[in-house]
């Protein structure tokens, strides 16, 4: 009796301490899969394929895909992966404080871990590292810097197009083969309320829709397309490309109507033929040839409205951007380099008031009274005068994300 006893017990004894292995196991996985800190990144290198010119090796960075797919632990139990933001951003010249300020604004406010993908010119890297390795403590977010790259045998043409580097978006599907969907901004971005909003956008979707940009204008009158363009482009006053939210795997996959062909092309075989057909009549660059592809292609865009993409003309010659009015701006985008003159002082303000905040929740706290007191010396402006817009969705976010209890966000 007492032999089968100690049998008993044994088994018990075995049974619970593999129970605790599997809940200790079980807990580092998901550590592991919430995914922390930018910390040894890898400069990934694309290798344009020969012949047709659409491929490019993956990037390689810190994560990886691994958000992209779920896991099982030793005992075969299926977990749920970490969804992961993708942001996308390209970095030449003088755009390094730009970059940086908008990747803190997008840390700030964020809920989902981030993904950053930043290509940028080589002597930046080193820059890049040292800044986003000093935020590991964060443990948000993973990184991956990359190359400059363009197809070698139009390289050149695709670098010079428009500003330094700015044509890199272009490629991103081809590149980021196995990121599904993705965000690209511009550097002159700012997020005021979190990432994971406009990614949610995604789910927004039809069947047919790939990308989603916001109109390059709300007023036909003040429109740049619909006045001066010398090609085709989107809707009643064309896109802007400064935001970009983009179901990847649907750019990869689709066959483009096209004013070239009467034969679909693929993302890979559309970009350099419409760049030889209309380089001399594009202003914009890159952001001519997406329009020009949805001219061709409408229903394969989502249109967000304009307070996804606050830009200088919604307010420089009085306001009209409604929706921005309503609610309040939710990114801004300082083109034309306004944030570094005096020309608008109101995105300039917001600007340098992100750039000098700390991650500390005190430093965020106290970022908004300040900045307000510099707001009401822009009302000598347009965009000044309606300055309430441009903290009042920052107002909230702060709210939401930092006057709650620790355990509570």
């Amino acid at each position: 009796m007492r032999r089968y006893l100690r049998v008993v017990v044994l088994c018990l004894a075995c049974g619970f301490c593999s129970l605790l292995y599997a809940f200790s196991q079980l807990a580092v996985s998901l550590e592991e899969g919430a995914g922390g800190v930018g910390g040894k990144p890898q400069a990934a290198a694309a290798s344009w394929l020969g012949g047709d010119g659409r491929g490019a090796g993956r990037g390689v960075g810190s994560s990886g895909s691994a958000a992209h797919h779920g896991r099982s632990d030793r005992y075969g139990v299926k977990m749920q992966p970490i969804e992961r933001v993708h942001l996308a951003v390209v970095a030449c010249g003088e755009r390094l404080e730009e970059t940086v300020t908008m990747l803190k604004s997008a840390l700030i406010f964020s809920i989902k871990p981030l993904q950053f993908h930043i290509f940028a010119e080589d002597q930046l890297h080193d820059s890049f590292k040292g800044i986003l390795d000093s935020w590991s403590f964060l443990q948000t977010f993973n990184y991956s810097l990359y190359p400059i790259t363009f197809p070698s045998e139009n390289a050149a043409e695709w670098k010079k197009l428009f500003k330094p580097c700015a044509s890199q978006r272009l490629f991103l599907p081809l590149i980021l083969k196995e990121v599904d969907s993705l965000l690209y901004v511009d550097t002159d971005i700012l997020f005021l309320r979190p990432v994971d909003d406009i990614w949610s956008l995604l789910k927004k979707f039809n069947s047919t829709q790939i990308a989603a940009m916001a109109p390059e204008h709300e007023e036909p009158r003040i429109g740049w397309y619909n006045r001066f363009a010398r090609h085709p482009y989107y809707g009643k006053t064309g896109v802007n490309s400064g935001v970009m939210l983009m179901n990847m795997t649907r750019m990869r996959r689709k066959y483009f109507k096209n004013d070239m062909t009467t034969v679909r092309l693929r993302w890979g075989d559309i970009l350099m033929p419409l760049l030889k057909k209309y380089k001399l009549n594009i202003t914009w660059g890159d952001q001519d040839l997406l329009n020009i592809i949805f001219f061709h292609n409408p229903e394969s865009l989502f249109v967000f409205p304009c307070q996804w993409n606050y830009r200088p003309d919604h307010c420089i010659y009085g306001s009209n951007c409604q929706e921005a009015e309503e609610e309040g701006i939710f990114i801004l985008h300082g083109n034309r380099g306004v944030y570094h003159d005096d020309k608008q002082p109101a995105f300039r303000a917001i600007y340098e008031a992100l750039r000098n905040c700390s991650f500390e929740d005190d430093s965020i706290h106290s970022l908004l009274k300040p900045l307000e007191l510099e707001l009401q010396k822009t009302v000598h402006t347009y965009c000044g005068k309606i300055y309430k817009i441009f903290i009042k969705q920052l107002t909230k976010s702060i709210q939401d994300r930092y006057d709650r209890p620790p355990k509570e966000r």
